[in-house]
């Protein structure tokens, strides 16, 4: 009996020191958005970039309906890390527009990704030269309540124009598109990453143009709104558009809750910046993947940093 006693004791204490000296698991729920998107497949990269770079770690994936779904996955704890657009990620900080009076203050930023281009396509024999000729036109702005429907309303906001001087359509990108194509509206507001299938559907049967945001536009909603960045739309991205057009662009972003623990944060920013996760990345998706860079992963942050975000920057930084 005494020494079956000694015999369990022994194996309680190999047990404890294997408990102790075993790496803490951490499971990381990752959600991205549809399966045939570029959040989907990127989020799978970054998953095997932390399983494979981290001790201990668990990542995984889900399918989402994307940024608004979720900063709701996010705020009832159902993921631990998201893909969003900064600018939705903006207005749920500040409980604003899509999340009016329902503020989520814990989440935290870890990651500027790549520009989502906000694009103001007209037929080219529309006259419409510039945002301000869009007045008295019939304008689709995306869909009621949309990401879209905000920044199509914020650019011509800067650009002086209100709802009441166009005819607002409440379109999506498809329904847009095919009404451009018809002739039945002047002009549509859309927001992807370039080049945007809607856009090239359009080109492909009708001429068509992209409508510059001017410096002065952009900076006066960079004033206001510090999740805007300037960019181009190269030339040749259309058919047609034979000359480089500026305009703004919001950014696919990573925010995370900021309950997540820190050294934790720091890693899954190692592992990804790191020569192997980029190359995991562009892998994954050659042109998001290959525009996620350390140069400019805080470019358009409309989030406050988590810690262990502010960490990592601030070592990469020296």
């Amino acid at each position: 009996m005494k020494k079956l006693s000694l015999v369990l004791v022994a194996f309680a204490l190999v047990a404890l020191i294997v408990a102790c000296g075993a790496p803490k698991q951490a499971f990381v729920s990752i959600a991205s958005g549809g399966t045939g998107g570029t959040y989907y497949p990127l989020a799978g990269a970054m998953a095997t970039i932390w399983n494979e770079g981290i001790k201990g770690m668990n990542a995984s994936v889900q399918a989402t309906g994307a940024s608004v779904a979720n900063v709701n996955l996010l705020r009832d704890a159902k993921a631990d890390v998201i893909m969003v657009q900064n600018d939705i990620a903006y207005y749920a900080v500040n409980g604003l527009e899509l999340f009016k009076d329902k503020a989520f203050p814990d989440m935290k930023g870890l990651a500027i990704l790549y520009p989502e281009t906000c694009q103001l396509i007209v037929l080219a024999n529309s006259g419409i030269m510039s945002v301000a000729d869009l007045k008295g036109k019939k304008v689709a702005v995306g869909a009621a309540g949309s990401g879209v429907e905000a920044n199509a309303r914020q650019i011509m906001a800067a650009a002086g124009i209100t709802y009441a001087d166009i005819q607002v359509q409440y379109l999506s990108f498809n329904e847009a598109a095919s009404n451009l194509k018809d002739g039945n509206i002047d002009a549509a507001f859309l927001t992807a990453g370039h080049p945007t299938a809607a856009v090239q559907d359009i080109s492909a049967t009708k001429p068509i143009n992209v409508v510059a945001i001017d410096d002065t536009i952009a900076a006066k909603l960079q004033a206001t709104y510090p999740f805007y960045t300037k960019t181009l739309i190269p030339a040749g991205t259309y058919k047609g558009v034979d000359k480089d057009t500026q305009t703004v662009a919001v950014q696919a972003m990573l925010a995370v809750s900021a309950k997540l623990d820190a050294a934790t944060v720091e890693k899954m920013l190692q592992t990804m910046f790191a020569k192997t996760g980029s190359d995991r990345l562009t892998a994954a998706h050659a042109k998001a993947g290959a525009m996620i860079t350390l140069a400019t992963a805080q470019a358009g942050m409309s989030l406050p940093l988590h810690a262990g975000a502010e960490k990592f920057y601030g070592k990469a930084a020296k």
